[in-house]
This record gives C-alpha cells, sequence and structure tokens, in this order.
C-alpha cells in the first residue's frame, strides 16, 4: 500500500532561510516566510492574533492590526489552513510579533468541502501545536503539515492517514523508530491499542494528545465500515 503524503527523506532544512529585509526608514527588520495559518482570534475592535506554523521561524504568534476593519489589507487573507508568505517584525519584548505582509498561496479550498476534511486538518494542528515550542525553528514540521493539507485538499481522511501524520511527526519529535512499528509500511495494525504506536509515544513525551484524536478516528473507522459494505 503506498504511503499517502510524500517522504521527508527530500526536504532539506537548509533550503529554507530566513528572507530579512531592513527598514531604514522605521530601523525595523521584517523577516519574511511561508507559513500555515493555524488560529485566530479577536485582539481588539481591530486586530487579530494570528497563530503560524512557519518554514523558517518556527510556530509563531503575531498581530494583524486593523485586520478587522473593512479595507484591511489583511482582508481575505487570513483564514484557517491558508498557506501564505508573511512578513513579520519581531518583538524585543515578548513573543507576540507583529504582522505586516501577507501574500495568499495556497488557499487549500477542499478542506473546506466537507466536515471530516476539516475536523482532520483540526487535529492534526491540534497535535502540532502541543509537540512544538513556540518560536523554535523545526522547517521538517512545516513541510509535513503543508503535505498533509495539500493531501486533504483532494482527498477524504482516513486512519491510516492520520496514523501517517503521527508517525511522521514522532520520528521528526526522534521518539519513535519506524521499524518499531511493525505493521506494513510502518504502521500499526491498531494505533489505539499497541503501547509502542507513534501517538502514544507523543503523547508520553508531551504529556497528552488532543481530546479530538478518538472522536476522529472512531468517526474514520466508521467512514470504512460503510463504505466497505
Amino acid at each position: 500500500m503506498r504511503c499517502v503524503f510524500a517522504s521527508l527523506s527530500h526536504y532539506r532544512p537548509q533550503d529554507a532561510p530566513v528572507a530579512q529585509i531592513e527598514d531604514s526608514h522605521n530601523n525595523l527588520l521584517v523577516e519574511t516566510t511561508a507559513a500555515i495559518l493555524l488560529r485566530k482570534r479577536k485582539f481588539s475592535d481591530t486586530s487579530l492574533i494570528v497563530s503560524w506554523c512557519t518554514e523558517s521561524l518556527g510556530c509563531i504568534q503575531t498581530v494583524a492590526k486593523g485586520a478587522r476593519r473593512a479595507k484591511s489589507p489583511f482582508a481575505g487573507k487570513l483564514d484557517l489552513f491558508f498557506e501564505a508568505e508573511i512578513s513579520i517584525v519581531r518583538s524585543r519584548k515578548s513573543d507576540l510579533h507583529t504582522l505586516t505582509e501577507v501574500v495568499l498561496k495556497n488557499p487549500f479550498p477542499g478542506i473546506r468541502s466537507s466536515y471530516l476534511r476539516t475536523q482532520t486538518a483540526a487535529y492534526f494542528i491540534e497535535l502540532i501545536e502541543i509537540c512544538t515550542e513556540r518560536d523554535h525553528r523545526e522547517p521538517e514540521l512545516f513541510g509535513l503539515l503543508r503535505r498533509a493539507f495539500g493531501y486533504l485538499d483532494v482527498n477524504d481522511p482516513t486512519q491510516r492517514a492520520v496514523w501517517h501524520f503521527e508517525t511522521e511527526l514522532a520520528l521528526i519529535a526522534g521518539v519513535h523508530d519506524s521499524k518499531s512499528a511493525g505493521e506494513g509500511a510502518g504502521f500499526p495494525r491498531d494505533a489505539n491499542s499497541l503501547p509502542h504506536n507513534p501517538a502514544f509515544a507523543l503523547g508520553n513525551l508531551f504529556g497528552r494528545l488532543p481530546l479530538s484524536r478518538k472522536p476522529l478516528l472512531k468517526t474514520l473507522a466508521a467512514e470504512a465500515k460503510n463504505s466497505s459494505k
């Protein structure tokens, strides 16, 4: 059975440098990177706090000033699962940086075509957030999430897809050996019960797994059963 996502073997972290441009007028250093939007929430009457998984800066939080205004330059560019090229000015006082520009690259519209695709994408985001330190550079995580969203953009999710994502994430975290899973292409026969499965390893390392995992896998199992009838 073929893998549902492409392998990480051709992804090279050194291919993702941070673009830095100095704004001489304001004496600020603007950093640019590819990013996927994870969450957004209200910051003020006019602004949003937006969380990103980035290729070059890790998982970061930014404030999008004026984003809630009708004529904001961010209008239509800040939605869940969107991939974009973003520019930020890093804060010297906190981990909340200033978002200065967003260039939309891929909205992954297919993810919104079904509730189950959206539910699976949301679980992937929760898992990334649990397993990632803020502002810690991990370009492999961005590559994994982008491939996963590319898959969900054109395919309905399966249990195997979820297990594959967990396996790749555990490999990046260094808590799983693909040979130890045993079944087929590195997947356990029952990823909920085996003590050495990737999800167990991640939960053991980071203290918990998203509560959404169990109902998601239950729904996917039901879908697979119904489709086989």
